[in-house]
């Protein structure tokens, strides 16, 4: 499959490299430019067991590249994943910010049906949110599904934890996002 993956943080960044271990196509997006420029020189922001070595091998084999793009990626990609931050606002709730402007890049951008994963850490209903912000910002009538995928990560053990889950959850609305996860997730 072809994966966008909007968010190079903890969560995208080990989706991104999970998944192209897994053989499917994948560019990871992030609009920092510094951060890219480090990735795409094979230094990692953080640390995670494995994920030095499974970054360079995705890189080198093509099955991995990073961008700036979210329009490129979005057209490249039939699964986008937002895995964008949410940090706790004044209020203590989630900061759905940056959720929000993805929504609307990912609206401007749709051409032909995509599945977009809710993949980042927000209240309930906000794929319903998220769904009407990519709605609203469309340039012309697209079919699109937005499903939720809770990422049960923990740092240290991501890599195993996402390619050995006890667990995989995916709320989703049709039929044709549910078949589209389940074919992500058969390895």
């Amino acid at each position: 499959m072809r994966i966008a993956i909007i968010g190079s943080g903890y969560v995208g960044l080990v989706a991104a490299a999970c998944l192209a271990e897994l053989g499917n196509d994948v560019i990871c997006v992030d609009n920092d430019s510094k951060k890219l420029a480090a990735l795409q020189a094979g230094r990692i922001p953080i640390h995670e067991q494995h994920l030095p070595a499974m970054l360079q091998r995705n890189r080198e084999s093509g099955k991995l590249k990073f961008s700036g793009s979210v329009a490129e990626a979005v057209a490249a990609a039939s699964v986008v994943f937002i895995a964008v931050g949410t940090p706790a606002a004044e209020t203590g709730e989630a900061d759905l910010s940056y959720v929000e402007a993805v929504a609307c890049e990912i609206g401007r951008s749709l051409e032909g049906y995509k599945v977009i994963v809710e993949k980042s850490t927000v209240p309930v209903y906000t794929c319903e949110w998220i769904r009407k912000i990519i709605a609203r910002n469309l340039k012309s009538a697209q079919a699109f599904d937005v499903v939720s995928n809770p990422e049960f990560l923990r740092e240290g053990t991501a890599i195993t934890d996402f390619l050995c889950p006890d667990r995989i959850i995916v709320g989703a609305d049709s039929e044709r996002a549910a078949e589209s996860l389940r074919q992500l997730y058969a390895p």
